[in-house]
């Protein structure tokens, strides 16, 4: 694979949209197409069309609605809103009208109106709170957490689809699990961490061959395949991709078929087959045109960009980057990003406040209670027993009153934490995102550039040759050492389960560089995975591992490399250790990787020790505070 950074198109799953009614409850025209439109389409198509003949206002309603889902699913963005849209209109159900409001979010999401799109997910979840229907709930919760990913949270959008897979497991919702375990899967390897990915994936996977959704499986193969695409098994990603295609076919999803030939035409591309990808390519661009699919639009004009470039026709290759560029930054901003938020702020806020005057009308009725009872003693009671009731009932009034106003405080200080949380997290965010889109951009076009001039240049000289060659492998290094920058901003903790399989990574790259070296990597069974480090502790002790394999490897010449973490009372023990040269750690004068290596214990609040012996090897241990 080329060392370019490489935007690739995995099909989302888009949450069934709800269609709230019992089977025995439907007319059997929309009851039967309500059975077979995941499998069967456009047979679905025809027996709604015939619905639409026969059936009066409301059941027309239903039919509309349906009409609205079976669109959405084969990729007919326009015709799915018109016929949501009719049941928004004209539906008096608040079944319907939710289900017509969440599809018509997913449709918007599509198309790239992410604002659109939040504010109807949300008048959906608004219909779906007031009725108490869980499993409608949890769906409309992981739409939105799709929007928060096509937007570059993924924090945000863990949340709310690990809330939905929760959910859904507890209603026991097979589809609904297996679409949130597909989109915490996506989230997973937007950032990076494919071994997560691939298992979330492959779980999403057995359960739609569990339930026969063609569809489903579909989307699945083809997200496994973008996986092994990543992790650079190319063969087992052109199966998948080609089982993908082959499923979506079938049933004429054209969304799904834009962004599997997106794939293709990227894995053959990396391989150089230049021409076959070019017809993916076109049909990729086509179907996302013309039916107006944004992200897979956005996929395919990078691609064009991608391949001019490996083409040698610069010109074309900048074109369609600028091309892809401005259709990206058209949906994709901070702005919209702030305003999705601030329309989930407002939402949570309303509701804080129903809940703080739904207090107040109970205080109110109480406070009036305690004043009929009260009237009915006045007449009975002397001058004395009114002034002493008087007295009470300022007494419990003022009481009433403090305790309303310190709920109130107490709502409004949860909101500004609210507010304040996501204002820190959006800015983290926007700093990483920003690494990741400018600089690790710049630095991978540095690294094409470099190889173009070597490729360009054939015979130029071999000290020139060198000097590139240097050039490219520090860029690249940097990029590596960015990324892994990025992964620890992006996080608040960091669990001891994402720190081992970061050094587990680290050690397996190692190893295919090093042949000649056997590296171990031993942890304590003792050890909770669960336990979480801050970012700035968890990033150090990473940084110290690497830098101490990093000399081993470099200096010390070491065969054998052991790595070992270990926990002993309140405090974990991390060892590395080598059999390389050794030196007289009193007489060494310290160079800037055992500096740093020092610096970073100190920077994680921890106690680092250096012993070593000339020829027989060096040890680093480093204690840490549990």
């Amino acid at each position: 694979m080329r060392n370019h950074l490489i935007y690739f198109s995995f099909v989302f799953f888009i949450s069934n949209c709800i269609y709230a009614h019992n089977f025995q409850q439907l007319p059997s025209l929309n009851d039967q197409a309500e059975k077979i439109y995941k499998q069967n389409p456009q047979k679905a198509l025809e027996i709604l069309e015939k619905a639409l003949q026969e059936y009066k206002q409301e059941n027309l309603n239903a039919s509309y609605n349906l009409m609205g889902l079976v669109y959405r699913d084969i990729g007919k963005l326009e015709e799915a809103i018109k016929y949501s849209t009719l049941v928004i209109e004209n539906s008096k159900k608040d079944s319907l009208k939710a289900s017509a409001y969440n599809n018509l979010g997913a449709c918007l999401r599509q198309k790239g109106a992410y604002e659109n799109a939040i504010q109807n997910y949300l008048k959906a979840l608004h219909i779906y709170e007031n009725n108490n229907q869980q499993k409608e709930i949890a769906v409309v919760n992981n739409n939105i957490g799709l929007v928060y990913s096509y937007l570059g949270l993924p924090e945000k959008a863990l949340e709310f689809h690990v809330a939905a897979q929760q959910k859904f497991e507890e209603i026991e919702y097979e589809k609904g699990v297996s679409e949130a375990l597909n989109n915490i899967a996506i989230v997973y390897a937007n950032k990076g961490d494919l071994d997560k990915a691939l298992i979330n994936f492959k779980k999403s996977l057995k359960i739609e061959e569990k339930r026969n959704d063609v569809k489903g499986k579909a989307e699945s193969l083809n997200n496994v395949g973008g996986v092994y695409y990543y992790q650079g098994e190319v063969d087992s990603a052109l199966v998948y991709f080609q089982k993908s295609i082959q499923l979506e076919k079938s049933i004429k999803n054209f969304a799904g078929l834009a962004s599997s030939y997106n794939n293709m035409a990227t894995v053959l591309m990396e391989n150089n087959r230049l021409q076959k990808s070019k017809i993916y390519l076109d049909s990729a661009f086509n179907y996302a045109t013309k039916y107006k699919m944004i992200t897979d639009k956005e996929n395919a004009l990078f691609n064009y960009s991608q391949f001019y470039e490996l083409s040698n026709e610069n010109k074309n290759a900048l074109l369609y980057f600028k091309k892809y560029a401005d259709l990206k930054d058209s949906t994709k901003n901070i702005a919209t990003n702030n305003k999705v938020s601030q329309l989930e702020i407002e939402y949570e806020t309303k509701k804080k406040e129903n809940q703080i005057l739904q207090q107040k009308a109970k205080l109110a009725e109480k406070e009036l209670e305690v004043r009929k009872k009260n009237m009915y003693l006045y007449g009975s009671l002397g001058l004395a027993l009114i002034l002493g009731l008087l007295g009470y009932l300022f007494y419990n009034q003022q009481r009433l009153k403090n305790l309303q106003f310190k709920k109130e405080s107490q709502l409004k200080i949860a909101l500004a934490k609210i507010q304040t949380q996501n204002e820190l997290q959006e800015q983290r965010l926007r700093i990483s995102r920003d690494l990741h889109d400018n600089i690790g951009a710049q630095l991978t076009f540095i690294i094409s550039s470099l190889d173009n001039l070597k490729f360009a240049f054939p015979a130029m000289e071999n000290k020139i040759l060198k000097k590139l060659t240097s050039i490219s492998d520090f860029t690249g290094k940097t990029i590596y050492e960015l990324r892994d920058t990025i992964w620890a901003m992006n996080k608040e903790k960091i669990s001891f389960e994402d720190l081992q399989i970061r050094i587990t990574n680290f050690i397996e790259k190692a190893k295919s560089a090093f042949r000649g070296t056997n590296f171990e990597f031993n942890i304590s069974s003792e050890i909770n995975i669960e336990h979480t480090f801050t970012s700035v502790v968890g990033m150090n002790i990473y940084r110290i591992i690497q830098e101490s394999v990093n000399n081993a490897l470099k200096y010390a010449e070491a065969k054998k490399i052991t790595v070992t973490i270990e926990k002993q009372k309140n405090e974990f023990l991390i060892s590395i250790e080598d059999n390389g040269k050794g030196f007289h750690v009193e007489n060494i004068e310290m160079g800037n990787g055992l500096q740093n290596i020092q610096k970073r214990a100190k920077q994680a609040k921890g106690e680092v020790k250096i012993m070593s012996t000339p020829e027989r090897g060096t040890k680093i241990t480093l204690k840490i505070a549990s």
